[in-house]
């Protein structure tokens, strides 16, 4: 499975379905969260059933001190107005969530809590969907230093604040620092490699067509040896969701591509970033 097309919307966006909605690393707890843009999201896209692939609570950050504005809440409440509508939520916790694994099995709010599920798509192919976090090394056998990548993590996202401020004064666009010292780093490269190469290979374990995961905060679709592999991305910086249309095709759409499209029509991003990756299942 290869990218195949890339695409900008343009215009008002209007209210979408899709056979299936994947999200993950929304972090709510955190003061990295871009909960509202996930509510704006979730207005305009709906799903027959939506899969919350981990780390949607970080309860590592709530542990450090207690952070939960309206805006997190209403996130909540949002998912589960969907519930109460008919749309059926798989919650699969990820390693931030952890606390959610002694409810598996059982039903909060209506909210199914499971490990891992195996997704049918629309033309038949099945899709391991789990967080990813249990294939990740730093996590498995020496949390402190994940927890200390965790520290790293969010003051790097303090400082992109800042820079990001100075760029908007300056008339510049929206630009990651995390993003960039992630993909510049050759260690944590190689780390995305290794990480993607072990859930491919436990997708083939499964005998199963693909694997559907998060963690790892980096959006992608592709195939790996043969396995589709598809990461959500995260709703701490690219604002990123996966989702399954009605025949069978996979996209990631990215939200802020999209809003800052339909909110600064007038004039294009300096480098334009694609809202949405359309791709053949």
């Amino acid at each position: 499975m290869t990218d195949t097309a890339m695409t900008t919307g343009t215009g008002p966006m209007s209210e979408k379905r899709y056979r299936a909605l994947f999200i993950s690393d929304v972090h709510l707890g955190a003061r990295g969260s871009q909960a509202n843009l996930l509510i704006d999201f979730l207005r305009h896209n709906d799903a027959d059933v939506i899969y919350l692939v981990g780390d949607i609570i970080d309860g590592w950050q709530l542990r450090r001190g207690w952070y939960w504005p309206q805006h997190h809440n209403d996130l909540v409440q949002k998912i589960l107005r969907k519930v109460r509508k008919g749309t059926q939520v798989i919650y699969l916790p990820g390693n931030h969530d952890e606390f959610l694994r002694d409810y598996f099995g059982t039903h909060l709010g209506g909210i199914e809590v499971m490990d891992q599920t195996i997704h049918t798509a629309a033309d038949g192919k099945r899709f391991l969907v789990i967080h990813g976090d249990s294939f990740d090394v730093v996590v498995m056998h020496a949390r402190w230093l994940a927890h200390l990548g965790d520290w790293a993590y969010d003051a790097t996202l303090y400082l992109n604040r800042w820079v990001n401020l100075v760029r908007r004064k300056l008339g510049l666009t929206y630009w990651s620092l995390s993003a960039w010292a992630k993909f510049k780093v050759k260690k944590a490269v190689n780390f995305i490699g290794a990480f993607e190469e072990a859930l491919s290979t436990e997708a083939r374990r499964q005998k199963v067509d693909g694997v559907i995961c998060g963690h790892i905060h980096h959006a992608s679709i592709h195939d790996m040896h043969g396995v589709a592999y598809m990461n959500c991305g995260d709703w701490v910086e690219s604002c990123t969701a996966l989702v399954e249309n009605y025949d069978g095709r996979f996209e990631i759409l990215r939200w802020t591509a999209v809003k800052s499209t339909e909110d600064e029509a007038a004039a294009p991003a300096t480098v334009p970033l694609p809202d949405r990756i359309t791709v053949d299942a």
